[in-house]
């Protein structure tokens, strides 16, 4: 019984880890500290790359990283492993603090799931329409974190974008 349940459920857990978030500027955040300091590992600094290398190859700007942006979207790949959940929990209250924070006008966040490379990831990104939208869309920064599990092994992304107001 427990089986039939777990196929049944599986396809709408992989529908909602799929999805994206994005957010215009709203509602405030209590913490104003910018993070000004974090250490990109190799699959971090990969997905930077691969994002910025499609934004250029479709005519868009290349993303400027943001430690703090960084910072929030490690926050909430911790969060993910503590809680055993794939999901945008919380995403307002990271968009409210990118806003108090660094001024942003609009933020937009993707996430993955044990995916084994940088490269595995951005092709299920480019593959989904939402996320696609965000990795194509009118933003000025980013930040990326990608936080393997220690009990599991398995690696959680975060991917948030930033549009700085003018």
């Amino acid at each position: 019984m427990k089986a039939k349940m777990f196929r049944a459920l599986l396809p709408l857990a992989i529908v909602f880890t799929m999805v994206s978030c994005s957010s215009d500027a709203s509602e405030g955040s209590t913490e104003k500290k910018v993070v000004t300091s974090y250490n990109y590992n190799e699959t971090e600094l990969k997905l930077v790359t691969l994002i910025n290398n499609h934004r250029v190859s479709m005519g868009l700007n290349a993303l400027e990283v943001v430690n703090h942006i960084s910072f929030k979207s490690e926050e909430h790949n911790v969060y993910m492993i503590d809680n055993n959940v794939v999901n945008h929990d919380y995403f307002q209250q990271r968009s409210n603090n990118l806003v108090q924070v660094l001024g942003a006008q609009r933020v937009g966040e993707n996430i993955a799931y044990n995916y084994q490379s940088a490269e595995s990831a951005m092709y299920a990104w480019l593959n989904s329409p939402g996320h696609k939208a965000n990795l194509e869309g009118d933003y000025t920064h980013l930040g990326i974190s990608v936080t393997v599990d220690p009990n599991t092994g398995k690696k959680y992304y975060t991917n948030m974008f930033m549009k700085k107001k003018p």
